[in-house]
């Protein structure tokens, strides 16, 4: 899979089909679409090209920017899609000027120019341009001038992906994960940097990993006790683990923090990437009456992850 940050420099699709869309958490409802898109390429002996946006779209238009959750930061997204077989992917820059440019100077000056579409695989809903006045309609009504097929989504799949991607946010905040993993076709998965804590689990005897998430906007699952498969940057394998968010009440309750505890590993990793895959949900905070009543409980979770893992 290429992928393409420069539109000013991109190459000479081949029989593009092409669709838009930010694609966050690259999911099962995601895949209906994608799965078109490779059909109506291999057809016609064309390429998949999946246009996507950065920063997203709602955080330039909407005067309201607190609150975005993204499923995937654009690494995620772009790791999953490698994954499925699609050509190209175009990260668009996504600035006040490219919302608000005239609907016509979108399709003509963007669409057309730069990737000579012979298909465009786009939702009904679908708006761009300023105001958002350009369409399904507009691109349909405007395809015999420009040459390209217009393929439209339908309705029920395009309600279908809304659903799963409020549902997911949903279940990762309330550490529902088999439910978020059905809808995603995946482990969901974020990684952190590495950072040096008190070091107050290697006194309890269970050392652990803390967690610095570099992008704000990226989603993290609810408080609680989760058993999880860690790989560290630069590695293919998985460790398995176990992994705390919240505020360590027992302890001091004052920031929430990311902590991972891998099974049988005494590297040091500071300043590392460290990718968590989050397996399952085992329990909520909890505040202990002392550290022996918490140890005893964290070698019960330590039992109760391996048994999951």
């Amino acid at each position: 899979m290429q992928v393409h940050y420069d539109i000013n420099n991109l190459p000479a699709f081949r029989n593009a089909v092409i669709t838009i869309g930010t694609f966050d958490g690259v999911h099962m409802g995601h895949r209906q679409i994608i799965d078109k898109l490779k059909a109506e390429a291999t057809a016609i002996n064309g390429e998949t090209v999946i246009i996507t946006f950065h920063p997203h779209p709602r955080k330039v238009v909407s005067s309201t920017i607190l609150g975005i959750r993204l499923i995937n930061t654009l690494e995620e997204k772009l790791e999953l899609l490698r994954g499925m077989g699609i050509d190209h992917v175009v990260i668009v820059p996504f600035t006040d000027a490219f919302a608000n440019q005239p609907a016509m100077d979108y399709i003509e000056h963007f669409l057309v120019s730069k990737f000579h579409p012979h298909t465009i695989i786009i939702g009904y809903d679908h708006h761009f341009g300023r105001d958002r006045q350009g369409d399904y309609h507009l691109l349909d009504a405007l395809a015999p001038r420009f040459g390209y097929r217009m393929q439209e989504i339908p309705k029920h799949v395009l309600e279908t992906i809304a659903i799963s991607s409020t549902r997911i946010r949903e279940d990762l905040l309330g550490g529902r994960i088999d439910e978020a993993s059905k809808l995603l076709g995946y482990e969901f998965f974020f990684t952190g940097t590495v950072v040096h804590g008190d070091k107050i689990g290697r006194k309890l005897g269970y050392p652990t990993a803390n967690l610095k998430i570099g992008d704000e906007e990226k989603i993290v699952p609810g408080n609680g006790i989760y058993a999880v498969y860690a790989r560290v940057e630069g590695e293919t394998k998985k460790h398995g683990g176990m992994m705390s968010i919240g505020f360590r009440p027992t302890v001091d309750g004052r920031k929430r923090v990311i902590e991972v505890n891998i099974f049988d590993f005494d590297k040091e990793i500071y300043d590392q990437q460290l990718t968590v895959f989050v397996k399952k949900y085992l329990r909520e905070e909890i505040k202990f009456s002392g550290l022996d009543a918490l140890v005893e409980q964290i070698g019960k979770d330590k039992v109760a992850s391996l048994e999951i893992l």
